[in-house]
């Protein structure tokens, strides 16, 4: 039982992206990305989610023992993957706690109905561990919402689904301090046994925060490098310029 990416090929019309990416994440296992700009990071999230700017040529990817490359968005979702948003998408006129009820009640079996004396009773023990405030619940889903707003919403969103594997793409982007230690103790608390975690980000102040089992390094569309928390430091000191050696040497 794992999230198993085989290697991966893909891209978008005329340009090859993800370049025979593998990776295997299991459940109880948080795994760090990293890489440069233009190095593919936020395209495997996209393809994950089923983009549909994205084809995918050669490989597969495995959730459990679901081919998630053969399924619809939403079934991937039902699957048990969600994928936290480098740029959150806003949602004029859908109130969050009716986002959020809408994509639970998605998920019972059919005729039965979600309890809403529940639902609004774990909902708000989960945004006071996010430390915020319950006018949240009637705002549209990200509509003039701060960018650590937004970061804060998709880890409420996340702790609500409760995912068997989850993809946070980028979540430190445009967080201060503050924020930043807020959306990263939403993101612990969701470490379990039973769910493995896929954090993309550029630098290793995220990981002071969520301690990574294992740390890749991607560059050109593949992993280059992988190792423990330790490798995320190392290239902090030597930057990715150290790390496209590795893959300049091989080619």
């Amino acid at each position: 039982m794992s999230l198993k990416i085989e290697n991966l090929h893909a891209g978008i019309p005329g340009r090859e992206i993800l370049k025979g990416l593998t990776l295997e994440v299991k459940p109880g296992e948080v795994h760090a990305i990293m890489g440069p700009n233009g190095s593919g990071k936020s395209t495997l999230s996209k393809v994950l989610a089923g983009h549909e700017e994205y084809a995918v040529t050669e490989g597969r990817v495995m959730l459990d023992d679901i081919n998630l490359l053969e399924i619809a968005v939403d079934a991937r979702s039902r699957a048990g993957l969600f994928l936290a948003f480098q740029y959150p998408f806003e949602i004029p006129g859908v109130s969050n706690a009716n986002f959020i009820r809408a994509a639970l009640q998605a998920r019972l079996p059919k005729g039965e109905d979600l309890d809403a004396v529940a639902f609004y009773k774990r909902m708000y023990a989960r945004m006071d561990e996010l430390e915020m405030s319950r006018s949240f619940t009637a705002r549209s889903v990200n509509e003039g919402f701060s960018g650590g707003e937004k970061k804060r919403n998709e880890i409420l969103q996340m702790m609500m689904l409760e995912p068997k594997y989850a993809v946070l793409d980028e979540t430190d982007s445009g967080l201060d301090i503050d924020a930043l230690r807020i959306v990263s103790k939403g993101v612990n608390a969701m470490r379990s046994p039973e769910r493995g975690l896929l954090v993309i980000t550029h630098y290793q102040r995220l990981l002071d925060y969520i301690k990574p089992d294992v740390v890749h390094v991607m560059v050109d569309g593949r992993i280059v490098r992988s190792g423990g928390p330790e490798l995320a430091l190392v290239l902090e000191e030597k930057g990715y310029d150290w790390a496209k050696e590795k893959l300049a040497n091989a080619a």
